[in-house]
């Protein structure tokens, strides 16, 4: 005869570990969080829960409070075609640029196309040209260890080893002048 009580208490034990096993996800860069911080002249609003940043002369980020190391983040983005943007991530210090950070870049029109949209800036070359001003576009970003594997609308753009910043934190980047939208940014984080 089985212990009704005991295999209640065994399906518990190993469903609990079961959840503890699995990867775990959250939403970025929410409306009224605390989990993370603005620096720059950007102005970043919400409406309707999309973050839009704005800038007229210079820079300016987020980036959050907590780092990350093995990864798949995935986020919605639509730049003007005049605006200077990206997706920071194993930032190594709150200071985000491509000698702290990966880039990976939104700007179709760099000057540099190498390091246009869908690059990591002065690291890999983009595999894919993808046209992503004035639409709504998909950033798929998988980091685990040394590989970094980006899609952009699902076509893939990069796929590198690299071994520059095993973990850090994560940021998005309003530069120059222009408007730039972003939604649906979720993180998974994988064991």
């Amino acid at each position: 005869m089985i212990n009704i009580s005991a295999f209640k208490i065994t399906v518990c034990i190993s469903l609990f570990f079961l959840v503890l096993a699995c990867d775990q996800s959250e939403n970025l860069f929410l409306e009224n969080e605390n989990n993370w911080s603005s620096y720059g002249e950007a102005k970043w609003e919400f409406l309707n829960k999309i973050l839009t940043g704005k800038i007229k002369n210079g820079e300016g980020y987020l980036i959050t409070k907590q780092k990350y190391n093995n990864f798949e983040l995935k986020l919605e983005f639509k730049p003007d075609s005049t605006i200077n943007s990206g997706v920071f991530i194993r930032c190594n210090s709150e200071n985000m640029n491509p000698k702290t950070c990966y880039e990976l870049n939104i700007w179709d029109i760099h000057p540099d196309q190498t390091n246009r949209t869908g690059a990591i800036v002065a690291k890999a070359n983009p595999l894919a040209n993808v046209t992503t001003i004035n639409q709504w576009n998909t950033y798929r970003i998988l980091a685990k260890e040394s590989q970094l594997k980006v899609w952009i609308n699902d076509t893939l753009t990069i796929d590198a080893m690299d071994s520059f910043s095993a973990t850090g934190y994560i940021g998005l980047q309003a530069k120059g002048n222009g408007k730039v939208s972003f939604r649906n940014i979720k993180i998974t984080t994988l064991n």
